[in-house]
């Protein structure tokens, strides 16, 4: 018997949010976690991870509750969220294969559809699973789709760095439905119901009335920055950050041989994520897309990378340091698809997509080798 107050929950993919993410969960004692460890399984098993959080504190060898090495390992009970943290890389492998021992027999007909949860980044990332689960006949699926801001790197297979903030913005997938703007009482409830377990955890949390415009919005992050920092091989430190003074020691920073002003650049990026934004129909305010998110996103950054003490790199920057499949199609091709489907001209992004492409294709062919 659980406690009472006590749910079962799934977490799929114990990376670095994975792995703070079940922490906050397990932490807020409102969950039973049981976590699948893919690639890393055999040294989590055996050593636990270590998580160095600023804000959580140092936890040597932490492990969930349960320890499974798969999805079909972890489906011999019911669950009343599924978590799923891998990053969303669809030409490798959907979203509906990784969660495929849930949806189909003897599960599916031993127990309900859980309420699936993407902590992805990305934009369509919740489609795949919905058709996969609706086929199931057991009414419309309950996803809640989210926006994730962390400063969170596995270094080790096991050792996750946090700093010392997490903000997760969650709402319910619609599918077809990006204009509607009020939960119904029962996606309220869910909402809340899962919002108290990370805010019990510790998290900081914002419940959407449309999640969508949100997801949106921190695509301008990573269609910018992420982009550039993967493309160049430098975090935004090097883009903002001005050279050390007397008695500091730090780098990457801006050498002043040439300190080029790309401000200029990324803002026209970004202004075409917001130009796209108006012809999806997200109105010019506070509920949908402000213009103001143009300089926002860009100044917001370069202030904070300008901070000698920041050592967070972005993750497509990190994956492809490592060798391992980026994000491209989600954020960078899914916009590109969006906006030809909108009669949107987006020339820069076009020109990020192809790039990234090279390298996503080198990745998959074997050309790069992980190094974790």
């Amino acid at each position: 018997m659980l406690p009472t107050g006590t749910q079962d929950v799934l977490l799929v993919g114990l990376g670095a949010v994975g792995t703070i993410y079940a922490y906050i969960l397990q932490r807020s004692k409102l969950a039973r976690v049981t976590a699948v460890a893919r690639s890393n399984y055999d040294v989590v098993n055996a050593k636990g991870i270590h998580i160095r959080s600023k804000k959580y504190g140092i936890h040597e060898s932490w492990k969930p509750y349960r320890l499974v090495s798969s999805v079909a390992e972890a489906a011999d009970r019911p669950y009343s969220y599924v978590v799923l943290t891998t990053k969303a890389i669809p030409e490798v492998i959907k979203t509906s294969r990784i969660l495929e021992p849930l949806r189909s027999s003897p599960y599916s007909e031993k127990h309900p559809q859980p309420t699936y949860v993407l902590l992805q980044n990305g934009l369509g990332v919740e489609r795949d699973l919905y058709h996969s689960a609706k086929a199931l006949g057991q009414g419309d699926p309950k996803i809640i789709s989210s926006v994730v801001w962390i400063t969170t790197n596995l270094v080790e297979k096991n050792v996750v760095d946090h700093g010392d903030f997490d903000r997760v913005t969650i709402g319910m997938y619609r599918h077809g439905d990006h204009l509607t703007t009020t939960n119904s009482p029962e996606e309220a409830a869910i909402l809340t119901d899962l919002g108290t377990m990370l805010e019990t955890g510790g998290s900081e949390v914002i419940i959407a009335t449309e999640i969508q415009r949100k997801k949106f919005h921190k695509t301008f992050w990573n269609v910018a920055f992420s982009s550039f920092s993967t493309l160049t091989g430098c975090s935004p430190t090097a883009m903002f950050r001005p050279p050390p003074k007397e008695g500091q020691s730090y780098s990457p920073y801006v050498a002043p041989q040439t300190a080029p002003d790309i401000i200029p650049v990324l803002r026209a990026i970004v202004q075409e994520m917001l130009t796209l934004g108006r012809a999806l129909g997200y109105p010019d305010n506070e509920d949908g897309l402000p213009s103001s998110l143009v300089d926002a996103t860009v100044l917001r950054t370069a202030e904070l990378h300008k901070d000698p003490a920041l050592t967070t790199l972005p993750s497509m920057l990190l994956d492809a340091q490592n060798g391992l499949p980026i994000e491209v199609e989600v954020i960078l091709g899914e916009v590109v698809r969006m906006a030809k489907e909108t009669g949107v001209d987006v020339p820069r992004i076009e020109t990020l997509y192809a790039l990234l492409a090279i390298i996503q294709n080198q990745t998959l062919g074997g050309f790069r080798q992980p190094k974790l």
